[in-house]
């Protein structure tokens, strides 16, 4: 599974979120390869990534933001067995852990909001890595520049992405995909 996803993200780095069902009908439109659910509840998450899928797609599922789900790494098997996602993204480690022990491609998403945090993802160990790494906000190059010269995992960034320039420059300081929910650039 990582190595189809990266290569979607080869072909086109821009990653489709969506927060709600309208804004889904307009990533399963775009030609993003990649598409990030950023809502749902544990009832309506299969179908959603049925979706996905069906439009011939990614779907990744941003796991802290379904409903009804918990912290516990179970939800990693939850989302492969009965939601049938290609991947998760998540905050937390343990899930990240678990997804990558079953075969679901794995997102650790990092805020780096100052200097500790960014010297927590200097601090990773290598049981903590994910497929890739989301760093957010994802405006800040030389921040891209230095996670990717600490850890060599692919990186993906996102928030506060707000025009063509923005995903340009995060691409040139190494980052692999931009994930937004901004929908002019899902063609950009």
């Amino acid at each position: 599974m990582k190595h189809t996803i990266i290569k979607a993200l080869e072909r086109n780095p821009v990653i489709a979120a969506a927060k709600d069902e309208t804004q889904l009908d307009a990533c399963l439109a775009s030609p993003c390869e990649i598409i990030v659910l950023l809502f749902g509840d544990i009832c309506s998450l299969g179908k959603l990534v049925q979706m996905v899928q069906a439009a011939g797609k990614f779907a990744i599922v941003h796991a802290d933001l379904i409903s009804g789900l918990s912290q516990k790494e179970i939800v990693a098997d939850y989302m492969q067995q009965c939601a049938h996602a290609d991947g998760i993204i998540s905050t937390r480690p343990n899930l990240i852990r678990r997804a990558k022990s079953i075969g679901l491609f794995a997102i650790l998403r990092i805020f780096i909001i100052d200097s500790m945090a960014l010297d927590s993802l200097f601090r990773l160990k290598p049981a903590d890595m994910a497929d890739v790494i989301e760093l957010l906000p994802g405006v800040i190059p030389k921040v891209i520049r230095s996670a990717w010269d600490a850890t060599h995992l692919p990186l993906i960034v996102g928030g506060l992405i707000e025009d063509k320039k923005d995903v340009m420059a995060a691409l040139s300081a190494g980052a692999i995909g931009v994930s937004t929910s901004k929908e002019t650039l899902w063609n950009a």
